[in-house]
């Protein structure tokens, strides 16, 4: 694991490589939670997390889906797992004039796999990890909405 200054270097240096999870609900309602952490820190964001250097994609797949949706249904992830299972729906490329530390003049870049899973139900994950609460929202009402972060928005044409 990289220390703070180091990973800062990254961020300043290189663009970090993510995997967003669009899920929906049997509605259509899209699952979004307030973001605790920088970038984006206080708006509303689809679920997702960085790949790790040596990490396979299938296996990133799995471990955000993991530690993003986790227990939401007593142990088990309420969307599958599998990347085999989602459908990509594009490459996205998120800019921020914000990075994680707040260090002034760093903004940070990432290149995003978005992928659409779709949950068995409407249950919502636990708030332990990157998000202080979650919401499922319909499409149009997440365009509309101004805390609903604009890269999260771009995954439905906003």
């Amino acid at each position: 694991m990289l220390s703070s200054d180091d990973f800062l270097s990254v961020v300043r240096l290189a663009p970090l490589v993510a995997i967003d999870l669009i899920v929906t609900d049997p509605r259509g309602a899209v699952l979004v939670g307030c973001r605790r952490n920088r970038p984006a820190q206080g708006s509303w964001f689809v679920p997702g997390g960085r790949i790790r250097k040596g990490e396979t994609l299938d296996d990133a797949f799995r471990r955000i889906v993991i530690d993003e949706l986790g227990d939401a249904m007593g142990g088990q992830a309420c969307v599958s797992a599998r990347r085999g299972d989602a459908v990509l729906l594009g490459v996205y490329e998120h800019f921020y004039d914000d990075n994680f530390a707040g260090a002034e003049g760093v903004g940070t870049h990432y290149v995003v796999f978005g992928y659409g899973v779709t949950a068995a139900t409407a249950v919502l994950p636990g708030q332990e990890g990157q998000h202080s609460a979650y919401r499922w929202v319909l499409p149009g009402e997440l365009l509309a909405d101004d805390m609903v972060h604009v890269n999260t928005k771009a995954y439905f044409g906003g």
